[in-house]
């Protein structure tokens, strides 16, 4: 009975937590600023210890888990000949849903419900019109074309959470959006999910558990800082895919030449789906012949080994997933950024200006 209680109180609290409405300043406060940061600081370092992902052995375990209690139910079920044990055992499952729901809320998921970015920056109203859409789709070809001979002689370590000046970039960024302590960066693990990631075209994700990153293996040097920069923006607390984007892209321009290229090579990617069909062929042929083929080998990286069933499934799951944590746009705020990049109000150096 003590049992059946607790297994009752732990999933109705789970449900309160899911549902009842928390201000985003209170969240912004207490968690953001407050209770994620200390966390984060500590889990995050442990985790970069080890080479491997902690999230397999987590996604292992809970799969042993869920097939132990299952069988268990079935075979007494079975032997006693009564259906009690089978919804034993599915109280025991519900049970530890709610408790991994809570785990996740406790130790990242609460960012969804912080203040957005457009609260907390000084943000033009209104859409930017075609010929803002346009400038800045120059001035991405231009930076790249500036930047390819630099980044390319340096060339990437692939060793971004040890990039001292990468690190310093994203601490930067992260003193301009906020007031909490800065993140700590996460390095890039492989892991079992690897094949799913070139599967569905995921260039990574953030163990919401152990505050740890998760990368496509497939991934090329030149894509690798602003990824990493992406992914470090959730540990920062940005869940909103649209603000990681932009926190990501802000310190990747803020660093040296390979991680500015990488950056700008991203938002070329991104304007591609802005720009009217007309504006991109009068102005896409000035990139040079280095970012093109840098662009190209991000295509064939893309296409090589797509799932697309799969991968329309996944995303649209993960749409699904969004939408459930308030995120109304889904999956289409990922292309938000641009327009952040463009009603954002900017000091020198492409510093935004916060509201005070």
């Amino acid at each position: 009975m003590s049992l059946r209680i607790a297994q009752t109180g732990l999933v109705a609290v789970a449900l309160a937590a899911a549902w009842l409405p928390v201000s985003p300043a209170s969240v912004e406060k207490w968690y953001s600023n407050g209770w994620y940061p200390a966390v984060q600081r500590l889990v995050t370092p442990v985790s970069n210890l080890v080479p491997f992902a902690f999230f397999d052995v987590i996604v292992i375990a809970v799969v042993v888990f869920v097939i132990a209690a299952l069988w268990r139910g079935v075979v007494e079920s079975r032997r006693r000949r009564r259906l009690s044990p089978l919804f034993r055992a599915g109280a025991t499952l519900c049970a530890g849903a709610a408790a991994l729901y809570l785990a996740f809320l406790v130790l990242w998921g609460f960012n969804y419900r912080r203040v957005p970015m457009h609260d907390r920056l000084i943000i033009e109203g209104g859409p930017p019109d075609r010929a803002a859409v346009e400038t800045l789709l120059v001035e991405t070809i231009g930076q790249a074309n500036r930047l390819y001979a630099a980044a390319h002689q340096k060339g990437w370590s692939g060793d971004e959470w040890r990039d001292p000046q990468l690190q310093r970039a994203f601490e930067a960024t992260q003193a301009t959006l906020g007031d909490a302590p800065p993140a700590r960066p996460g390095r890039l693990k492989q892991t079992i999910f690897g094949p799913y990631f070139r599967w569905t075209g995921v260039d990574g994700m953030v163990d919401p558990l152990a505050l740890e990153v998760l990368a496509n293996p497939d991934l090329l040097p030149f894509e690798r800082p602003f990824v990493a920069a992406h992914e470090w923006a959730h540990l920062a607390g940005y869940a909103d895919e649209a603000e990681a984007n932009f926190v990501g892209w802000l310190a990747c321009v803020r660093g040296e030449a390979p991680a500015q290229y990488s950056g700008w090579l991203f938002l070329y990617w991104e304007l591609a789906s802005e720009v009217s069909t007309a504006d991109w062929a009068r102005v896409s042929p000035a990139l040079d012949a280095g970012p093109q083929k840098d662009i190209q080998a991000i295509v064939d990286r893309v296409r090589r080994g797509r799932f697309p069933l799969l991968r329309r499934v996944s995303w649209r799951v993960y749409d699904q997933y969004l939408r459930a944590n308030g995120v109304e746009e889904g999956i289409r705020s990922y292309g938000e950024v641009v327009n952040l990049i463009l009603r954002a109000r900017f000091d020198d150096g492409w510093v935004p200006v916060r509201r005070r």
